[in-house]
């Protein structure tokens, strides 16, 4: 059955079953490789992304439920890894093996967009359920406070930080 998608601000048809996870739709059928396969049961958040701008696991969540509906993945937070998560990903250092990592920072950028000014204890909230078997969450908490001062200071063309980008968007490429 035929559903319209609005992916990361492109509408978009696509012709699957009712019951098909958003998570497949989006790796199979939109060939958007940055959302990644964890568990396929909700728990990790591997495959977390944006829809209504909050965060959702997108292997428990159905295509027919979501059609119209604004979903952001990981390619749409900015096209050239400016957004202040992020820069704050790679100024820490945050990934060690990395796959993780774009569940990590679509659940972080939600939580930054409702609450700007981040306690330890609203990270601990927001990321719970997002697991890290590197065990980066020391990395990843700092990242967001990291990212809560960035969001109120303008991005710079900085030639090493454009290296960074480059980088890291190299980390986050499809697997």
């Amino acid at each position: 059955m035929p559903y319209t998608l609005n992916v990361n601000g492109q509408s978009t048809t696509v012709d699957v079953a009712a019951d098909t996870p958003l998570l497949w739709v989006l790796r199979d059928v939109l060939n958007l490789k940055g959302t990644k396969y964890g568990c396929g049961i909700g728990q990790c958040g591997a495959c977390t992304v944006h829809l209504r701008g909050e965060p959702v696991r997108s292997c428990q969540t159905l295509v027919s439920a979501v059609a119209g509906a604004p979903i952001k993945t990981i390619e749409g937070l900015s096209a050239d890894g400016s957004h202040p998560v992020q820069r704050a990903w790679m100024e820490i250092d945050v990934p060690q093996c990395g796959y993780c990592q774009a569940g990590q920072i679509m659940s972080a950028a939600a939580l930054l967009a409702r609450t700007p000014k981040v306690t330890d204890a609203d990270i601990d909230k927001a990321m719970n359920g997002n697991l890290c078997r590197c065990a980066t969450y020391l990395r990843i908490r700092q990242a967001i406070h990291r990212a809560a001062a960035l969001t109120t200071a303008p991005a710079t063309s900085d030639p090493a930080r454009q290296e960074l980008v480059s980088a890291a968007g190299a980390a986050i490429e499809p697997v």
